[in-house]
């Protein structure tokens, strides 16, 4: 993967600045002291923050590995008295009642204040209120909650942690709740309280969860908060985003929002559409999109178009050009625009540089009620080292690995999950089946799969550690997708999962059930690569080369593929797409016609990158909008038209997709044609007259009288010529239905004569009534 994963430093945020407000808070965080627990013989508490002598710097920071294993959480400090808790009612949320815990905190011996039971609907009540704390005691979470925290299996925590309004005893405000273990004291500071470190302090959970929790009065939506957490260890304090905020200021601030995720959603038809159609074969062609740069305004300082801005244009270009489903470059929330979404400080916060949350949340109800299904990109293999986010959260390595060689992402600077912690696998869980609840999101690609999977990604011999069995594959990280797919799949029966995975890697689509990581797709990175280096070769070479564009059919019904011609391949220097392509101009675009027209005919799911269809002669730019002045050529929009024809070719005929991962759908007619660079295959679903005959001729050469073999008689139309003059070719057709003979070829019964045009693929379909 060749993402542009930079560490987040002051010089590098969207606006190249961090508010005096806010001193050191998008800079990238340096590798911080560990706590006892964390490693053995670590130095002692400096005596003062920020400095100590040089023998008392702990390894961690001098860059040498730890090899200690984590050890238990340290014991608590100014633990409160144990606090007796009764039921009181909070107001009710999305059309429910919530009962919670209030902990009316007494002096020892005192009895619980005695309880009366409202009118209303028969939930209790306290006889005694809180009105003299700061932070009254209250909890949305149970027993149970707790169990399923401790054991990493509760898939809906964005409904108990993080900030949520209501109502307490009449009073409007909001519960606060957030995970720090290692902490001494965790306060909200914010613009309620004049962004104060410590009057408002939450309390800790008794029950060794490691969760401070509280209600504070009179703080409602829209309001900015933030953690200040003072650790145990070090004399560490910092300030920190909540990390189930479900919105954030906008970069370089880093302040979370008080929100509500209330919408009015009105794809109910989408919805029960995609209920039916599950587990049906079905067409996916997907239109990759980084939102930042599909369309930007030139006239308002070049600045991105908002989600509402996007809703009232991308839904119908999408359903115009034909593509089933869009796939969304990660719209949680980043510090850093030029890390294109991948590196998140706030994974169940919408991106605030392009709007609120619910202004994304119409945007996919205007995609759903067009008929645009929506994918969204997920990143459960790291997180930034921006002092705000996750990394170092609680003055100890908590979300992360405490040694670099488990911890550290050499390639991103940043810092790897520890899938191996309970608590953490329920974060990155509920993370994913959020997007799903809350958004009606319709799959999730995840990103870097081969970087979770194997211990020795991208290092070299010493820099990684090997599994209890001696091995390079993570054993925690496959455990981790494996639940992750099983609860996807359980919730939301009829949600795509699809793995970015570059290895070989055995079953990725697999059940899980038979050792399988249960995906329901895979990207086709070897097709991707192969069929982009062979195109790349003047046409005269290719006769060298038939087995690189023949190669991916040997392996194309081991996992259920996606056909990604996706972001990476058109940055960093590689060039566009079109910028490939070898000859003159005319051939480019004949060449780059003909590969839009292989990769539709090829086995598999396909995912083109927005611009593909532009034909671009510049590679991707985050920071610019496509150029859609090119369609004022007619070589570009020739482009255009190809791909808008080639969507509903494959939407409309069964053959190109009813068997897109399994052998049954393909059939080889001849591929030992080398010497012309010639290849040719049937495309089938169940009945003759849904086959497709693609032709492909990768030469300029033309062929007024090429002979095929074909299993069926009859007559055989042209369906689809990528030569045909509205897209900008030499318009050589086969213009009246083709009549086979009763002559075997290619292996085949029968067999007929065609017209090749140059740099071409020809689909052709046997007519109804004719087969024998």
């Amino acid at each position: 993967m060749a993402k542009r994963k930079e560490p987040n430093t002051p010089e590098t945020t969207d606006q190249n600045k961090v508010t005096e407000a806010n001193p050191g808070a998008l800079g990238g965080a340096q590798e911080k002291p560990l706590a006892p627990e964390e490693t053995a013989g670590a130095a002692k508490p400096a005596a003062r923050r920020g400095r100590k002598k040089e023998a008392e710097v702990p390894a961690a920071e001098m860059g040498l590995p730890l090899t200690a294993p984590e050890a238990a959480p340290a014991k608590k400090r100014g633990r409160p008295k144990k606090a007796d808790e009764v039921p009181v009612q909070v107001a009710a949320k999305e059309g429910g009642q919530e009962v919670v815990k209030a902990k009316t905190r007494t002096r020892a011996k005192a009895k619980a204040p005695a309880a009366k039971t409202a009118e209303a609907g028969g939930v209790t009540a306290p006889a005694e209120q809180q009105p003299d704390q700061p932070v009254w005691y209250a909890s949305l979470l149970t027993d149970f909650d707790i169990y399923l925290f401790k054991e990493g299996k509760h898939y809906s925590l964005y409904q108990k942690l993080g900030s949520h309004p209501m109502e307490m005893h009449g009073r409007p405000g909001t519960y606060f709740a957030v995970w720090a273990p290692n902490a001494e004291e965790v306060s909200v500071m914010g613009e309620f309280n004049g962004w104060s470190r410590g009057s408002h302090q939450l309390h800790i959970r008794q029950d060794g969860s490691g969760i401070w929790e509280g209600f504070i009065p009179d703080v409602r939506t829209g309001m900015m908060y933030k953690y200040h957490i003072k650790s145990k260890y070090h004399l560490y304090h910092v300030e920190k985003s909540d990390p189930f905020a479900f919105c954030r200021e906008v970069p370089p601030q880093t302040a979370s929002i008080v929100s509500e995720l209330t919408y009015e959603w009105q794809d109910q038809a989408w919805l029960e559409e995609r209920k039916n159609k599950a587990g049906q074969p079905q067409p996916y062609s997907v239109y990759e999109l980084h939102l930042g740069s599909w369309r930007r305004k030139p006239e308002d300082n070049n600045r991105p178009l908002t989600y509402r801005e996007l809703a009232e244009e991308l839904p119908a270009y999408v359903k115009e050009m034909g593509y089933t489903h869009v796939e969304l470059m990660p719209v949680m929330h980043h510090p850093f625009s030029g890390s294109w979404g991948y590196q998140i400080t706030g994974y169940f916060a919408a991106h605030s540089l392009l709007g609120s949350p619910t202004d994304l949340m119409h945007l996919i109800d205007v995609l759903h009620q067009h008929g645009i299904g929506v994918i969204m990109d997920w990143v459960p293999s790291h997180f930034p080292s921006d002092e705000h986010g996750l990394a170092y959260f609680d003055g100890t390595h908590l979300f992360e690995h405490a040694d670099p060689r488990k911890g550290f992402h050499p390639d991103w600077n940043s810092y790897i999950f520890n899938y191996g912690r309970n608590e953490v696998r329920s974060f990155l869980i509920s993370n994913a089946l959020f997007w799903l609840d809350k958004y009606h999101v319709d799959g999730l690609r995840v990103d870097a799969v081969a970087s979770m999977l194997y211990l020795d990604y991208s290092r070299k011999e010493g820099e990684w550690i090997p599994n209890e069995h001696g091995g390079r594959e993570n054993l925690e990280a496959i455990s981790l997708l494996k639940e992750f797919n099983q609860a996807v799949h359980k919730t939301f029966p009829e949600v795509l999962t699809i793995a970015e995975e570059s290895t070989a890697w055995p079953a990725v689509t697999g059940p899980v059930e038979n050792g399988g990581l249960g995906f329901n797709m895979k990207w086709m990175m070897g097709w991707m690569h192969d069929t982009l280096h062979y195109f790349s070769k003047d046409p005269i070479y290719r006769r060298y080369h038939q087995g690189e564009i023949t190669f991916s059919l040997v392996y194309a019904f081991s996992e259920r593929f996606m056909l990604p011609l996706s972001h990476d391949e058109v940055v960093h220097g590689k060039g566009s797409l079109l910028g490939k392509m070898p000859g003159d101009e005319w051939q480019r675009f004949a060449n780059l016609r003909a590969l839009y027209a292989y990769m539709f005919a090829h086995p598999g799911s396909k995912l083109m990158f927005m611009g593909a269809e532009l034909a671009q002669g510049s590679e991707w730019n985050h920071d610019s909008s496509l150029d859609w002045h090119l369609l004022q050529y007619p070589n570009h929009q020739g482009i255009q038209q190809l791909l808008r024809e080639l969507n509903a070719i494959y939407k409309a005929e069964p053959g190109m997709y009813r068997h897109s991962f399994s052998p049954e759908g393909f059939q080889w007619v001849d591929l030992n044609d080398a010497h012309n660079s010639v290849m040719s295959f049937l495309r089938k679903a169940d009945k003759p007259e849904e086959e497709i005959l693609v032709v492909c001729n990768f030469t300029p050469a033309l062929h007024e009288h090429y002979r095929i073999g074909v299993p069926h008689a009859g007559k055989w139309v042209q369906i689809f010529n990528s030569d045909d003059r509205r897209y900008g070719g030499s318009d050589v057709h086969n213009l009246e239905p083709v009549q086979t003979m009763a002559e075997p070829f290619h292996g085949q019964a029968h067999s007929m004569t065609l017209k090749l045009p140059p740099l071409s693929v020809v689909y052709f379909k046997l007519t109804n009534g004719q087969h024998q």
